[in-house]
């Protein structure tokens, strides 16, 4: 035990704050339970798990809450391990995705030849990951936390092993992530070598007076480009389409919210911790990422037609929504951080949403095809006015909750004042109006299309735990539309006090 360790010399003995780590114990605790009952039980314990899975990441948002009663700021291990409301929002939300996911994945798993034991174990290691990347101030621990939120993603989308497609899906996320964890891994190492430290309280001192070092501008554009993999930014996200298609759809829901939110956590410890001082290095890079997401995501968006390459597309554009307030972070500060948060809150729910109804349309018609979605008014309404909640949302229209995602992002980058945040708004409406055509016509197939003669037309039947996770997500996506400072509420920015 640490505490029990002597104080001898050039050892100092770690105070640690138990309560603090609370969540991540939790969550560590319940993944031993799940890998115990799977040794115990064997193939018995399939009928508890889910539920098992389910009840430990709603017990892990326990200690979220007091720590979020208790008001201060907890730090540890030297300022590696920052216990903050940024840090609490956003651990509260990864435990809330993973649930939704956990609901998505309960008949599917079950009615699939699937061991599920590893499935959930791997799931609730991957969000522990998650949960350590929001307390993360160090690029040791932002390593680590990724990684350990990584490895279990890419065994995830291989879960359908007798499936080529599946196999596809995962070498190829598994590739492309070892190859920009490479890349990052370097960056961070130059950051190291010149500043003699990793944690970013420090590395913001020795970056940010002004030094001009090549080595300095290299490690950062190093760290950037490798979690521009992560959150597929174009040019970095030819990953995402196959992965997204082969794996499991609900591991796919999962790696399009949780994950991605993961990486953008860290770009904004990143950027606004370990880098203010260094925007002329950041600021054009981002731009040019955020730009080429929009832009690219959305115009390959247009000629898909299958609905979760699609959604895959939609994903690269939205990742450049939420990375233009970070490319003008240098100018606003704070109102940058919160932007990007409440982007990422409310994409969660919009997004899991839509994955919520393409499972349950899918377990009817087996099929991800754009056209399966053909006259699915006539014999699923309820689906298809959830699905057209969705996909408008993800649009941006008014009263759903995209649109204050897509109203934040705009506020922060005209509020800069510059060249750059005025040019990003320009873009990002333009990139709006197009991505409203490939959603609304998936929404036309649905409202106005005929469904083909042999299709089967009876009531579908959608299980309870979709219900719940479909009840969930459309609440949220309304509550955070209609009422706003329903989420700005949980934001340090400035944008709860909403214009006239």
């Amino acid at each position: 035990m640490l505490s029990s360790l002597p104080a001898i010399a050039g050892f100092v003995r770690p105070e640690i704050d138990w309560h603090a780590v609370a969540p991540e114990l939790t969550l560590l605790g319940v993944g031993a339970v799940v890998t115990l009952l799977d040794i115990v039980l064997l193939e018995r314990g399939r009928a508890y798990t889910s539920a098992l899975a389910g009840i430990g990441l709603l017990v892990a948002l326990i200690p979220i809450v007091t720590l979020a009663a208790a008001g201060d700021t907890r730090t540890m291990f030297g300022g590696a391990f920052v216990v903050d409301d940024f840090a609490l929002i956003l651990k509260a939300m990864f435990i809330v995705a993973a649930y939704i996911v956990v609901l998505l994945s309960t008949n599917y798993v079950a009615e699939g030849d699937y061991w599920e034991n590893e499935y959930y174990g791997l799931l609730l290691s991957s969000v522990m990951g998650m949960v350590l990347m929001a307390s993360a101030r160090d690029l040791v621990t932002i390593f680590v936390a990724l990684e350990l939120l990584s490895i279990p993603a890419y065994l995830l989308a291989t879960w359908r092993k007798a499936d080529a497609k599946s196999n596809e899906a995962g070498l190829k996320y598994y590739l492309m992530g070892v190859f920009a964890s490479a890349i990052m891994l370097y960056g961070m190492s130059l950051l190291f070598g010149v500043t003699g430290d990793t944690r970013l309280s420090e590395i913001s001192e020795a970056v940010s007076g002004g030094s001009s070092e090549p080595v300095i501008t290299l490690g950062i554009i190093f760290v950037i480009i490798g979690f521009a993999f992560k959150v597929s930014g174009f040019p970095f996200h030819t990953w995402a389409p196959d992965t997204y298609e082969g794996a499991p759809t609900p591991v796919t829901a999962f790696l399009a919210v949780a994950s991605k939110a993961a990486g953008f956590v860290a770009l904004m410890q990143l950027v606004h911790a370990g880098f203010p001082g260094r925007d002329d290095v950041y600021q054009p890079l981002l731009w040019i990422l955020a730009v080429g997401s929009m832009t690219a995501g959305n115009l390959m968006a247009l000629r898909q037609d299958n609905i979760v390459r699609l959604m895959a597309y939609s994903g690269v554009s939205q990742a450049g929504f939420m990375l233009a307030p970070l490319a003008v972070a240098g100018d606003i500060g704070d109102e940058a951080v919160a932007a990007v948060i409440i982007y990422v809150l409310i994409y969660a729910a919009m997004n899991l949403g839509a994955f919520a109804v393409i499972i349950a349309v899918a377990r009817r018609t087996a099929s991800g095809a754009i056209s399966s979605f053909a006259g699915l008014f006539r014999y699923a309404p309820g689906l298809t006015v959830l699905m057209s909640v969705f996909l408008f949302s993800l649009a941006g229209i008014p009263p759903l909750g995209g649109w204050f995602a897509k109203f934040a992002v705009f506020r922060a980058v005209v509020e800069a004042d510059t060249g750059w945040g005025y040019s990003l708004a320009a873009i990002a409406a333009v990139n709006s109006v197009i991505a409203l055509f490939y959603y609304a016509k998936v929404a036309r197939m649905m409202w106005f299309e005929s469904a083909p003669a042999d299709a089967d037309t009876s009531t579908v039947r959608v299980p309870p735990s979709l219900v719940s996770a479909l009840g969930l997500t459309a609440a949220a996506t309304l509550l955070f539309g209609i009422y706003p400072p329903a989420i700005t509420h949980f934001t340090e920015g400035t944008l709860l006090a909403l214009p006239g």
